[in-house]
């Protein structure tokens, strides 16, 4: 009982730290110095560059519209937004395409192979394929004439089966159409909206802008090949191979400050850098089809392969606003840092003494 009695007295007894005073211009000095290097950290560091009096949002919500314009020329035909331009919503991610390689007319039936690793002189070169999916088609076992002087393993598929080794010259007019991006976005903690519409934009402005680093860094419009300068890419190569450019928009706040200081800023880049450094697979490229019936019913298709600038455009973004519950936290940090500091430098100074005074 008395030891337990003990314990409750010495848990409620107040005790306070021993403080001994050192008039030493040397540990005075150092102590001071430790002191202000803290009070910066957290003056310069902490609240003025960090903003730790602020509470941010980084779950930032976007939508992107985007709408692609111009003509341009292609084995002589005029083409058209409808046809350079997959998919047709005006989504983030789009497609623009550069060059084409069609194969017209193909019908379910049975064809020879394309590629020259299915050239062949007799079944026995083909059957070892059995099993194993072909380019264009399921491989049948038999060797069948390509031309007058070639045969190929033969397919059950699409046929004829493509050629994609034919070179084309890309639709050069691509570098000057143009992309308008609208984004909305949303700091939900918040509940602030803004978008890339600046409250002074007007529709002659849009019509007649475009951007650019340096006069129109909030014009909406993008003209392609300056948005494939700004990724320090060359036009020709990417309109050849085909890649992906990224188009980030990014959303930097401080809502402490006038709304009108709260606006986008563009950046740009190369998103598939592999494939220029990669001889296999280079660029961007996809297949797609379009379908038709003959007079008797039988379905034909015309398959397209298509080399394309695909963009991505990216939404990235924080906002912050003052708050009592941060700011109260980091300044007592502050001053328990410095009080620490300076509790650890009395307790030098004390032992300094102490062995000063044993000594003597």
């Amino acid at each position: 009982t008395v030891r337990m009695w003990s314990c409750i007295t010495d848990f409620f007894t107040y005790e306070t730290t021993k403080s001994v005073v050192v008039k030493s211009w040397t540990i005075g000095i150092i102590n001071r110095v430790v002191q202000l290097l803290i009070i910066t950290y957290f003056v310069g560091w902490v609240f003025v560059y960090e903003k730790a009096y602020q509470v941010r949002d980084t779950a930032i919500e976007s939508s992107v519209m985007t709408k692609v314009k111009g003509f341009g020329i292609y084995n002589d035909k005029v083409m058209d937004v409808a046809d350079y331009v997959t998919p047709t919503q005006g989504a983030s991610v789009f497609c623009i395409i550069t060059k084409l390689i069609t194969t017209e007319n193909q019908v379910q039936g049975y064809c020879p192979e394309s590629e020259k690793k299915y050239i062949c002189t007799h079944d026995s070169n083909c059957t070892r394929h059995l099993n194993k999916p072909g380019s264009y088609g399921i491989l049948t076992g038999k060797c069948v004439p390509f031309n007058a002087t070639i045969k190929m393993c033969q397919i059950k598929g699409w046929c004829p089966a493509e050629i994609d080794t034919i070179k084309t010259t890309p639709m050069m007019e691509v570098e000057n159409f143009t992309i308008f991006i609208k984004n909305s976005i949303r700091f939900p903690i918040f509940n602030y909206t803004k978008g890339n519409f600046l409250p002074t934009i007007t529709g002659d402005y849009i019509k007649n802008c475009n951007f650019d680093m340096v006069n129109n860094t909030y014009c909406p419009i993008f003209r392609v090949g300056d948005v494939v300068r700004y990724a320090q890419q060359n036009f020709t190569k990417l309109a050849d191979k085909g890649g992906v450019i990224g188009i980030k928009i990014g959303w930097m706040c401080d809502l402490d400050k006038s709304d009108d200081q709260c606006n986008p800023s563009y950046s740009f880049t190369r998103l598939d850098a592999m494939s220029q450094k990669n001889a296999v697979s280079p660029g961007y490229n996809f297949r797609f089809a379009k379908y038709y019936k003959m007079e008797n019913g039988t379905d034909y298709r015309t398959l397209v392969k298509a080399y394309a600038i695909r963009f991505d455009v990216l939404v990235n973004g924080n906002a912050g606003k003052f708050n009592m519950i941060p700011t109260l936290i980091n300044m007592v940090a502050a001053f328990t840092s410095v009080g620490v500091v300076s509790f650890t430098g009395y307790t030098t100074s004390a032992k300094v003494m102490d062995r000063s005074f044993f000594s003597n």
